[in-house]
């Protein structure tokens, strides 16, 4: 059987071979399915989802970075790469995953792939959007908090996970986790996170922060679906509505959305992977009524093969409007994709080009 070729595939392509189960592209890519939280090759035999559930990634590895696992049916991760850069990259990932305790070095991970250093880096930047370390850096926090999770306990988590001390992982806590390692694995449990839902120009919009800024900004018809959404995300965190308490933001987001208020500037508190923090950072540069491509975001941050991560950055949001996900569009015009719907991204970008315009 003949493979596809890989490199220009886009989105289109790639949903149009999901739909017809097309084994040559099959190594090619894999896609993952945001209500199951399961990702798959193109050739699954088992229900097609809906389009805006579909995310596509260039790797197993990229999947599961994201937090998808691997269908059992199609075992995704046993299909050949149809790259070679995807190979190599795939057989670097698998031994920093197997040893995640020793440093991820350039020299010995490319001697190790029988590769040159640079290869090795440009392979993982034009396939991750990642360099080896931070790849290994955030495969390494999400075993510790799958561990966290299971073990309840600080200490033989961070071990199993690869880290050599307590102060190594909780350096990096603040940032990554939005909150200590103890909290998380509890599910949030001791965090107080309030939210009010309000009417606004796209539907309804649910706003939630904790005491140390916004945690979540959703966008629907469906005020119990929004509330359902976030209860999931933070399962074990004590959640009441308290439209009093977020009165003041919910006001300045509004009249942001009624083009009242172009500029935005307010405390956020999500977790996020290092890449993913200086994505959004990049997105709330971007001026209102203006808009930037995946590519020119990746070139703006120096890593210009990193489109796709930008874009799986943008997919990731947890905060709409507050980091403008919206004003990201790809290098031909299209919209591309937005998970509160691709209308609502559309009547966004609409309102704020004619505010700039007047």
């Amino acid at each position: 059987m003949t493979r596809a070729a890989v490199p220009d595939l886009n989105a289109a392509s790639r949903w149009r071979a999901v739909l017809a189960r097309d084994r040559r592209f099959d190594g090619a890519f894999v896609y993952a399915v945001r209500s199951t939280g399961i990702y798959c090759r193109p050739s699954c035999a088992s229900r097609k989802p809906r389009r805006g559930q579909v995310a596509f990634f260039p790797v197993p590895e990229a999947a599961e970075r994201a937090g998808f696992r691997a269908c059992r049916r199609c075992h995704p991760g046993a299909a050949s790469p149809a790259d070679p850069r995807i190979a190599l990259v795939r057989s670097v990932c698998r031994l920093i995953d197997a040893r995640p305790d020793v440093p991820a070095s350039l020299a010995t991970l490319s001697a190790s792939a029988a590769t040159t250093p640079h290869r090795l880096l440009r392979a993982f930047r034009a396939v991750l959007g990642v360099t080896p370390r931070q790849y290994r850096d955030e495969r390494r926090l999400a075993r510790f908090k799958t561990q966290l999770k299971e073990r309840k306990k600080v200490s033989p988590a961070l071990y199993e996970a690869g880290y050599g001390s307590t102060s190594r992982v909780y350096e990096r806590a603040d940032a990554q986790l939005g909150m200590t390692p103890a909290t998380y694995g509890r599910g949030g449990a001791g965090t107080r996170i309030a939210f009010a839902v309000v009417p606004c120009a796209l539907g309804r919009l649910l706003v939630a922060a904790t005491v140390r800024g916004i945690c979540r900004v959703g966008i629907g018809d469906d005020a119990p679906a929004l509330e359902q959404g976030l209860h999931a995300e933070f399962p074990a965190a004590t959640i009441a509505r308290d439209d009093d308490t977020l009165r003041s933001w919910v006001a300045e987001i509004t009249a942001h959305l009624d083009g009242r208020q172009p500029h935005l500037d307010l405390p956020v508190d999500v977790r996020a992977t290092a890449f993913q923090r200086r994505v959004w950072e990049a997105l709330r540069k971007i001026p209102y009524g203006s808009t930037r491509s995946y590519s020119e975001i990746a070139r703006a941050m120096g890593n210009a093969k990193a489109t796709r991560a930008v874009a799986r950055a943008c997919a990731t949001n947890p905060v709409a409007i507050v980091v403008p996900c919206h004003r990201v569009v790809r290098a031909d015009g299209d919209l591309g994709g937005y998970r509160w719907g691709i209308e609502r991204k559309k009547e966004l970008l609409a309102r704020e080009a004619g505010e700039a315009t007047s």
